[in-house]
């Protein structure tokens, strides 16, 4: 930024140099624009070529201050456009616009804010799963990150309420703020919710205590890497059989079956039928293992006689095959 500024104002000097020369010739002179014209950039680019006429005293004198002004001012200006390009500067404008003309169209995504270890970890299972999202971090470590991965970012503050627009935050399906800090989740979970109060939220919890303040400032979920990892290592090592299965069917690649959630729309054939009447698991194979009710009731292992209602959610298992079955039974 602070160099894209010198070269704006190394251009206005030059261009009030130009600008200043042309008008001294056309007035003193008499000379047309062309001639004025031709007469300052030779003058200011030292190529020595003859005056296009005879100079008056005041021609003169105004020739002098061109040389002198305007050869710093286009050295100068040249110098710094060079350093622009060099550095990289006209290559990190071309990708700030190519990003934002993708930002322009982005729907139902989801916003990564934060992308440390535990980022770039949901990262990859978004990428695994072809969803749609965005990282927003204000490290420049993470954001090469990010360009080598060729993730869409945005650098800046994901508490940030400009930042958090320019993500598409209305539009989007959820957000998860996985910052390092504690208070910089609760912030941007602040801010988030405060402009889409509807948004699902997960939050970071790293320390005891501050899960209560994150629900408290809107969060969904709350999520503690650590106390998960834990809790994980010890179920591993007393039931693996159980542990293993789970990472069978929850990991996003090179699996057989998957855990979905499927929501009931209003056009759906199954709509206002039970289990049984809808006849799932012999028409596509895959297994209801939860329904949640729309009032927010979890409903685990569901009888055959429980009814399927409007904007009820299923989490159901089943392989590829199976799945694409059930999703032509419920459109």
């Amino acid at each position: 930024m602070e160099i894209l500024r010198r070269l704006r104002l190394a251009f206005l000097a030059l261009f009030i140099v130009l600008t200043s020369g042309i008008l001294g010739y056309a007035i003193i002179e008499k000379w047309s624009f062309l001639d004025a014209f031709y007469m300052t950039i030779i003058t200011i680019s030292t190529v020595g070529f003859t005056e296009i006429a005879p100079l008056s005293q005041a021609g003169k004198i105004l020739t002098i201050f061109l040389i002198v002004g305007g050869v710093g001012t286009g050295g100068y200006t040249l110098g710094t456009a060079v350093e622009f390009m060099i550095e990289g500067h006209l290559t990190g404008i071309v990708e700030r616009r190519r990003i934002g003309k993708i930002l322009e169209k982005l729907k139902d995504h989801y916003i990564i804010c934060g992308f440390g270890r535990v980022g770039q970890q949901i990262a990859k299972e978004f990428k695994s799963t072809n969803n749609s999202f965005v990282v927003i971090d204000n490290n420049p470590e993470a954001i090469e990150k990010c360009r080598e991965k060729k993730y869409l970012y945005i650098e800046g503050d994901a508490a940030d309420d400009e930042v958090l627009k320019s993500a598409r935050i209305k539009e989007a399906k959820g957000l998860i703020t996985a910052a390092d800090s504690d208070a910089d989740n609760v912030y941007i979970t602040l801010s988030a919710k405060g402009l889409c109060p509807n948004l699902f939220v997960v939050a970071r919890s790293n320390l005891e205590g501050s899960e209560e303040k994150l629900k408290k400032a809107g969060a969904d979920r709350v999520i503690s890497p650590y106390s998960i990892g834990g809790r994980r290592m010890a179920y591993l090592i007393m039931k693996p059989l159980i542990s293993d299965y789970l990472d069978i069917v929850t990991k996003a690649e090179n699996i057989e079956f998957r855990l979905e959630e499927v929501a009931i729309g209003k056009d759906s054939p199954i709509k206002n039928t039970t289990i049984k009447e809808a006849n799932i698991h012999d028409e596509a194979g895959v297994l209801i293992l939860a329904i949640e009710k729309k009032e927010g009731k979890l409903l685990t292992n569901p009888r055959a006689t429980e009814t399927i209602h409007e904007d009820d959610k299923l989490v159901i298992i089943g392989t590829y095959e199976q799945l694409e079955k059930f999703y032509l039974m419920i459109k």
